[in-house]
């Protein structure tokens, strides 16, 4: 009798614990998709999801945002340069989270999803549950496991029946390159830093559901998506609303004279006037030569690390490395010497021979390069095939 008692009161005990963990939402609760449009920085270029629980009678108005980090982490840019900072869920007074995007003049949309009353408590318990200490870090990676892609599985996770998403409208043929391309404009410093840094593994075709790392996407999805259980089937979206309309849309393009094409262009003409002026003069190796190699090779340097060094997915089996090739800062020194060593030759030979390929991998789709970095990379190959001449006329006089 006393073992049945004790165990009445632990069963007891452990409802309360769990309904005051996970309190009941009413029947006028609501859980909602919010959609953030683009910010001022480079960074806010591709929008923000979160997701809001708002139930009145319980005075819940909580909006869960997957895509917080601490700054106070111990090696913060390390870690960020690597691939390791942890990412967190936050739940924060909806009021405060719209009035800080109202603030940054970023739109807001909101999208109350279709669920039933079991749908919507199992949605809060999961965002919850997800919220312990436990369980609310998470290792961020931009494409596949980000602030929107975490509320489609929230959601997906908890609807009775399957989530069918329609993707009409969308374009099947792109990249995730592709795809960031939209947001950011392709002669804009932003965007050479992101060519240059993501690999090739970012040129393979997106299917529909990869899509969905992008909050204007997921958005979309979500607008044509339907739940269907046995025979039924229910819009996954009851109602959207604008809540707010900045009077600007901010814009991550740069004046055209400013511009990596133009800044990178007007560098390339000099290097090829350079070396016009140097063949016909017979001149020799010089500083132009040390410095395009030490530039190509500390370039080299980040890129391979970047792929051999860090946990991001994004940056490996980048061919910029056929022009960016880190060795190249030792034959930056050994360039100029007036007698270069014996092997400076066939590594120069090398180098062309790299740039060779690197042109061909952009003809044939190996890998999407920053067009605004065109004008350069031929300027040095350029340069190249003379350091290449010279060389061998300095073996053959000697």
């Amino acid at each position: 009798m006393k073992k049945a008692l004790l165990l009445l009161l632990l069963a007891y005990s452990f409802i309360c614990e769990a309904q005051q963990r996970f309190p009941t939402l009413s029947t006028e609760a609501s859980i909602e998709l919010i959609t953030i449009g683009p910010g001022p920085e480079l960074y806010d270029a591709f929008g923000h999801t979160s997701v809001r629980v708002k139930d009145v009678p319980n005075k819940i108005d909580l909006v869960f945002n997957y895509g917080v980090f601490d700054f106070d982490t111990p090696n913060f840019y390390l870690k960020f340069a690597r691939g390791k900072l942890l990412y967190k869920l936050a739940a924060a007074p909806y009021k405060n989270f719209e009035y800080s995007y109202k603030a940054q003049q970023r739109w807001i949309k909101s999208q109350e999803l279709n669920l039933n009353q079991q749908e919507k408590q199992d949605t809060y318990e999961f965002l919850l549950n997800n919220l312990d200490e436990a369980n609310r870090y998470y290792k961020y990676d931009f494409f596949y496991d980000n602030c929107a892609t975490r509320p489609y599985y929230a959601v997906a996770s908890s609807v009775e029946g399957s989530l069918a998403l329609q993707h009409t409208g969308i374009d099947t043929t792109l990249t995730h390159r592709d795809l960031i391309r939209q947001y950011v404009p392709w002669n804009s410093w932003g965007s050479l830093g992101i060519d240059v840094a993501l690999g090739s593994v970012i040129d393979r075709v997106a299917t529909p559901e990869e899509h969905l790392f992008l909050p204007n996407e997921l958005m979309a999805s979500f607008k044509t998506a339907q739940v269907t259980s046995g025979n039924s089937s229910k819009a996954l979206v009851k109602n959207s609303q604008t809540i707010f309309e900045p009077s600007f849309i901010h814009s991550y393009g740069v004046p055209f004279y400013v511009s990596p094409l133009f800044i990178l262009g007007l560098i390339a003409l000099f290097i090829v006037y350079k070396t016009y002026k140097d063949f016909k003069g017979d001149n020799g190796i010089g500083w132009l030569d040390t410095t395009l190699l030490l530039f190509t090779g500390v370039t080299g340097v980040l890129v391979a690390f970047l792929w051999f060094g860090t946990d991001h997915i994004a940056t490996a089996w980048n061919y910029n490395i056929l022009w960016a090739f880190p060795f190249h800062i030792l034959a930056a020194f050994a360039v100029k010497k007036v007698q270069p060593a014996r092997w400076i030759y066939p590594y120069m030979k090398l180098a062309v021979i790299l740039m060779c390929l690197l042109f061909a991998h952009w003809a044939i789709g190996v890998q999407s390069y920053a067009t605004s970095l065109l004008p350069l990379l031929i300027a040095i190959a350029v340069r190249y095939i003379y350091i290449l001449r010279n060389i061998k006329l300095t073996r053959i006089e000697a």
